[in-house]
């Protein structure tokens, strides 16, 4: 490139970003890949005349939903109740759980105290650690459960195999049918606010719940 067309570059950048918003300004400085390096120091000086500085990004939270008993006279009650799922033996067992269960995106509640994490407290593995769902999640923590192999079990432990079926808040009845939605990841972010809809093929009542009790 001549001196002349840089220098005109260098000119047209300089005006250009002068127009700019500072939060547009701050938009191009997160994306310096897509910038020639004319433009991205035609950049800085221009943020630097502001006296603008590019925040640091926010790490991604990892949030979890704590386990809240839930209200009894709700109609969802039954549908939020933690159940057991299984028992584990080991802090490596417990984490393989976990890493399944956060890729899936369920819930799931460790131990006496209910931790939302392995990591969250001290645990008495030898004694055997529960695991807990709401029972609303449990179709999906089973499934879950199908790629578990847990390396320090018992070998002469047998777990209980149980069925947990899901029930209309309206009849009571278990002849329900699954519409759609169930837990998945997103962008690498664990989502623990999906969405499940169901219809009784008993009454006909059609209701959604996210599996998930919130605090009032």
């Amino acid at each position: 490139m001549k001196l002349t067309d840089s220098a005109g570059e260098w000119l047209r950048l300089t005006e250009h970003y002068r127009k700019l918003t500072d939060e547009e300004l701050l938009k191009l400085a997160r994306q310096p890949s897509s910038l020639t390096d004319d433009a991205r120091q035609v950049l800085r000086n221009e943020m630097s005349a502001r006296r603008l500085e590019l925040p640091p990004e926010e790490a991604p939270t990892d949030e979890r939903p704590a386990y809240v008993e839930p209200d009894p006279d709700s109609i969802y009650a039954e549908e939020r109740e933690l159940v057991q799922i299984c028992t584990v033996w080991s802090l490596r067992d417990a984490l393989q759980l976990q890493a399944l269960f956060d890729t899936a995106g369920i819930p799931f509640y460790i131990g006496e105290k209910k931790l939302t994490r392995v990591e969250d407290g001290a645990m008495n593995f030898a004694e055997g650690v529960p695991v807990g769902v709401m029972r609303i999640g449990y179709p999906w923590a089973q499934e879950a459960m199908r790629r578990y192999e847990p390396v320090d079990e018992p070998p002469d432990f047998k777990e209980e195999e149980k069925e947990i079926p899901v029930t209309c808040p309206k009849c009571r009845s278990t002849d329900v049918i699954f519409e759609r939605g169930s837990p998945e990841s997103q962008m690498g972010k664990q989502d623990y606010t999906a969405k499940f809809e169901w219809t009784c093929a008993s009454c006909g009542h059609h209701w959604i719940d996210d599996g998930v009790v919130k605090e009032k």
